[in-house]
């Protein structure tokens, strides 16, 4: 049942999971599917955490916040786990650009086209190409490797930052990686991408949020929105429940779908765990925030096909610390073309998007008035870029407005707005929270692995397969 605001709980559940974001909704689906009662709690007053959108103008302008794009994978994935009408909505974007001073290329992000344009514009000879993919195939979370994203690129393109940039830019703007990282946390993203190209969903955010919520609620999911979760219950050594609203609600097992430093150190508390633990749970470094321009467009305006995605820059070279800084040079564009994107909506108007990363401590220590003076930085800076490609967009649009690691922070209580969870040791601590304390699982942005739509996703349908194999195990021992 889908709980009102003020509706009260009165039962226990087998699971009780915090946040709605992708992670946390698929784990939600999959244990309710299979008979498990579970309650589902989001803070904010919709599901799907950052796979999100919101309304302009009475409902005239519809903006995505991340729905560009994700790998071939989340097909699969939505039909086994979702539905098949929810898999096969989703289609592929056939056009993606890079422009910037070092070249210029238009790619459907396949394997098969990267290839080519490495062999063909850039000199690479094939068998060199061939075994940086046959390397990245190889890539398994589970190797203990020391190898750096900057060895990894070293290694089969030395002094080639051009060919770097090919390569890492679109990563470092998906999930935030660096040079310095793990190059597991590379490879693996890289290669999901790759093995088909970039999709989408046909039909926006909103319209599969919708879908899903139909699917959870079919499948005998409580839903209760509004409702921030002030703490996890322990007893015992074990997790017992979630306090809500100052009420206790009583659960076998609690999947957090939140930070994974504020479910350990804030929803728990220290005296729960041993104190390695804790120290390895502060020792998590919160990856990179984003920072995003909305642009809609005037009723019946069209513009010509220019990308479906767009990474340009001004830049010189590729510098990923110069991606996050306050005065950007570089930005990712995603256009909305309403016939692809939204074609259930009538008169649907095209949207623009454009994201930049950034670090939420330029942003934070900003007064008010210098705040806002750097939202219409911003904001001119974006329009600029954008008339190399739209050259009357100023007269087109008709309302814009921008959002950062602040904005990020307020909607979705990631601690410092990041809105690529947590760097690779984050995922240890995930995965090992349920050994540390029984009946406590945790699904999320971690490790940066574990990011993006497909990787929340299979996330929640990991844990959802742990939580599975404690409750079999719990009730073998009544």
């Amino acid at each position: 049942m889908l709980y009102k605001s003020r509706d009260e709980i009165t039962q226990d559940y087998d699971v009780i999971i915090i946040g709605s974001g992708l992670a946390g909704m698929t784990a939600a689906n999959i244990l309710g599917r299979n008979s498990h009662k579970v309650l589902l709690l989001e803070s904010h007053n919709k599901l799907g955490g950052f796979a999100t959108w919101f309304f302009r103008d009475d409902r005239k302008h519809v903006f995505d916040v991340s729905l560009h794009g994700f790998p071939a994978g989340m097909i699969k994935t939505c039909r086994k786990y979702w539905s098949r009408d929810i898999a096969d909505s989703i289609v592929q974007l056939k056009d993606v650009r890079f422009v910037n001073p070092q070249f210029s290329v238009q790619t459907d992000f396949t394997k098969e086209h990267y290839s080519k344009v490495l062999c063909d514009h850039f000199k690479i000879p094939a068998e060199t190409v061939e075994a940086f993919f046959t390397h990245l195939a190889s890539m398994n979370f589970y190797d203990n490797s020391s190898e750096t994203n900057r060895d990894l690129f070293g290694k089969f393109f030395p002094e080639r930052n051009d060919v770097v940039r090919f390569l890492m830019e679109p990563i470092t703007y998906a999930n935030g990686s660096t040079l310095e990282d793990p190059a597991i946390t590379y490879g693996i993203v890289f290669s999901n991408f790759m093995s088909k190209g970039v999709f989408t969903f046909k039909g926006g955010t909103d319209y599969l949020i919708s879908k899903m919520r139909d699917e959870l609620l079919k499948n005998n999911v409580d839903i209760k929105m509004q409702a921030r979760v002030e703490k996890i219950l322990v007893e015992n050594g074990v997790t017992t429940g979630v306090v809500l609203n100052g009420k206790e609600i009583k659960a076998k097992t609690v999947l957090s779908n939140g930070n994974i430093k504020s479910t350990v150190l804030n929803l728990v508390g220290e005296e729960n765990f041993s104190s390695d633990f804790v120290q390895k749970a502060k020792d998590i470094r919160l990856n990179s925030s984003s920072c995003q321009v909305y642009m809609g467009l005037k009723e019946g305006v069209r513009i010509p096909h220019i990308g479906d995605l767009i990474f340009t820059s001004s830049h010189p070279v590729y510098e990923p610390e110069r991606l996050l800084d306050l005065k950007v040079s570089s930005r990712t564009f995603s256009v909305y073309y309403p016939e692809d994107t939204r074609p259930q909506v009538e008169n649907g108007r095209v949207a623009i998007v454009s994201s930049t990363n950034c670090r939420y401590e330029d942003w934070k220590n900003l007064s008010p008035e210098e705040y806002q003076k750097e939202k219409e930085f911003m904001i001119e800076e974006t329009l600029k870029g954008l008339e190399n490609f739209l050259p009357s967009i100023r007269d087109q649009i008709e309302i814009i407005e921008a959002a950062t690691p602040l904005t990020v922070e307020r909607y979705t209580l990631h601690p410092k707005g990041t809105s690529f969870g947590t760097k690779f040791e984050g995922l240890e601590v995930s995965m090992n929270l349920h050994k540390e304390l029984p009946g406590l699982f945790h699904a999320g942005s971690v490790g940066i692995i574990m990011s993006g739509w497909l990787g929340a996703a299979n996330y929640g349908v990991i844990q959802a397969n742990a939580i599975e194999s404690y409750l079999l195990t719990k009730a073998s021992h009544v």
